[in-house]
């Protein structure tokens, strides 16, 4: 297996993607720690996953509970070797109407969220000197995109941010990359009408919505050993929308 006894920790957990990651990196001998606000869901997909998977209860823009609970996990498993920043949220609306509310809790979630976690975990990863940091961006925050500048723009910050990490962190065998998923099939898009759906999907020159097993996939492919010389990188898995 090609996650065998490591340690990982997947923020927003509790469903869509992180769900999907969590489920791969289990079958694959992980410890898997799933961290979300939704305590219902995260029992569920604890109960329904299965294996080596916990459960903990974390709010991604509190920085003493993000503190606490990546020290618990670090307590219980003596290290931290993954880490997959996943948790975030839209608030969507057009800038004219958006509200100063609006845009901050979409940064606070999206970007300082990401910056918070990793800024707890790296400090194990620095000290035993390894570590995957894999943050999940979007084709938005490289292209845009009209009634989401708020969620545009905390994508494209944790796209910056990546690239920081990994120059800061190469030296300690620590590898920082983003994925920047397009439109895949979770419980945040389904919300949307048939008409937007079918216009995204003329977008896409492959034809079909991605879904939750593909960003898995590469996520599984960036926390491994098999990638040990790719840092910095931001992968879009878009069915070739942005090209």
């Amino acid at each position: 297996m090609v996650l065998a006894s490591k340690v990982a920790i997947i923020t927003g957990g509790a469903s869509g993607i992180g769900a999907g990651i969590a489920k791969k990196f289990v079958e694959e001998g992980a410890e898997v720690n799933i961290c979300d606000v939704d305590v219902e869901e995260g029992k569920k997909i604890v109960q329904e996953i299965g294996g080596t998977i916990h459960f903990f209860e974390m709010d991604v823009s509190d920085e003493e509970a993000v503190k606490n609970t990546i020290d618990k996990i670090f307590n219980k498993f003596a290290k931290i070797d993954i880490l997959i920043n996943n948790a975030g949220i839209t608030n969507d609306r057009l800038l004219l109407r958006m509200t100063k509310e609006d845009w901050d809790r979409v940064i606070n979630v999206n970007l300082t969220g990401t910056f918070l976690v990793t800024k707890a975990a790296m400090r194990y990863m620095i000290k035993q000197r390894y570590g995957k940091i894999v943050n999940i961006a979007s084709v938005v925050g490289l292209t845009g995109n009209a009634g989401q500048a708020n969620y545009a723009a905390s994508k494209a910050g944790i796209i910056a941010f990546t690239k920081s990490c990994a120059k800061e962190l190469a030296a300690r065998n620590i590898t920082a990359n983003a994925i920047a998923p397009g439109f895949i099939q979770t419980r945040m898009t389904d919300i949307l009408t048939d008409e937007i759906k079918g216009n995204y999907q003329k977008l896409i020159p492959m034809g079909r919505f991605g879904e939750t097993g593909d960003v898995a996939n590469l996520a599984l492919f960036l926390s491994s050993d098999q990638s040990s010389y790719i840092t910095g990188q931001v992968i879009c898995l878009d069915g070739g929308m942005v090209m």
